[in-house]
């Protein structure tokens, strides 16, 4: 709708300053001319909104001009209630922050969307962590995230899974992230100062940006906020280089795939990436009528026997080869182990 459309353009100009009409239309999907018209609509409205010509040109605001007006819908009061993870925000030392925000934003609201943003309260409640994770303290964590906000190097003692476990590092952090409960730190190893050129020789080139890593904020054991200032490399985004990084775990984890055939009620008890699998290319068997054949992902051999062992009668190793006989043998112990 139009309306909603112009209070967007009126928000983005208040929040980012100056917008080309292209930028604009990106944002809202439309083309440039009805950018145009939409903002000749403003101006008429009264809206002091000035077109500066030119290659750093666009619109913007009169400096100063703020708008009290919203315009939140019903699911968008609703969405910004149920964002407010109240877990996460006390673990950050953001729990009476986030609680004065929701407050003074429900004050705001009018009747109808207040009484929808407290229904939404009362009903729904996030707990991210699985069941059967551990609830570890995280005490470095705001400090941590304090760091990532001021842009300064961190000095740790980390707990590793292989040797030595405990080891010191100095981190440059560029962001937190939370992932299935657990925070993580997105850091790259900050070394000692450049080593100089010689002298009067020409200055050394600059060494490449070392590779951010993930670290565990729970696994760090003592840790030293330096004044020394960093920041992340130009172009890096933290969401963009998570995924990335997902996706290359991932394909690290998994090394290789076994051929199944499953029952129903084994489909229904995968879950994670088998589950994944079954749903991406699962077919019918050909050969047993009610069950499910497809290619599931293994880590490791001893972690695919653990896991279909648990599944019983419900699959079937087809392949490859030395997987299932790997199965067949474990089966047979069991046999005998309980036929002795």
């Amino acid at each position: 709708m139009k309306s909603s459309r112009l209070l967007t353009i009126l928000l983005l100009l208040q929040t980012r300053g100056r917008m080309t009409a292209a930028d604009l239309a990106d944002e809202l999907e439309v083309s440039v001319r009805t950018v145009y018209r939409d903002v000749e609509s403003l101006a008429a409205a009264g809206v002091p909104l000035y077109g500066d010509a030119g290659h750093r040109g666009g619109y913007r605001l009169l400096e100063g001009y703020r708008t009290r007006l919203t315009g939140l819908s019903g699911g968008e009061a609703e969405a910004l209630f149920l964002s407010g993870v109240p877990g996460p925000a006390a673990e950050l030392g953001l729990g009476r922050a986030l609680s004065a925000a929701q407050l003074k934003l429900r004050a705001a609201l009018p009747p109808e969307l207040r009484d929808q943003a407290d229904r939404m309260r009362s009903r729904f409640h996030l707990d991210a962590p699985g069941w059967y994770a551990r609830s570890t303290g995280v005490p470095f964590l705001p400090r941590v995230a304090d760091a990532v906000w001021r842009g300064r190097v961190l000095e740790v003692r980390y707990r590793r899974w292989k040797e030595p476990t405990d080891v010191d590092r100095r981190l440059r952090p560029y962001g937190l992230v939370l992932k299935a409960g657990r925070w993580y730190v997105v850091a790259a190893p900050a070394e000692g100062a450049e080593s100089p050129g010689p002298v009067g020789g020409p200055a050394p080139a600059p060494e490449p940006e070392p590779a951010p890593r993930t670290y565990r904020v729970d696994q760090i054991l003592a840790l030293t906020v330096t004044d020394e200032e960093c920041a992340p490399p130009p172009g890096f985004v933290l969401a963009a280089h998570w995924e990335r990084a997902q996706a290359g775990f991932r394909a690290r984890l998994y090394t290789g795939e076994a051929e199944v055939r499953l029952s129903a009620r084994g489909v229904a008890r995968l879950t994670g990436a088998e589950a994944d699998a079954v749903a991406a290319g699962g077919v019918p068997d050909p050969e047993l009528a009610g069950w499910t054949r497809a290619t599931l992902p293994v880590e490791s051999p001893e972690r695919a026997e653990a896991a279909y062992l648990a599944l019983g009668a419900d699959i079937e190793v087809l392949g490859p080869p030395d997987l299932r006989a790997r199965i067949a043998a474990a089966a047979a112990a069991v046999v005998a182990r309980y036929t002795s």
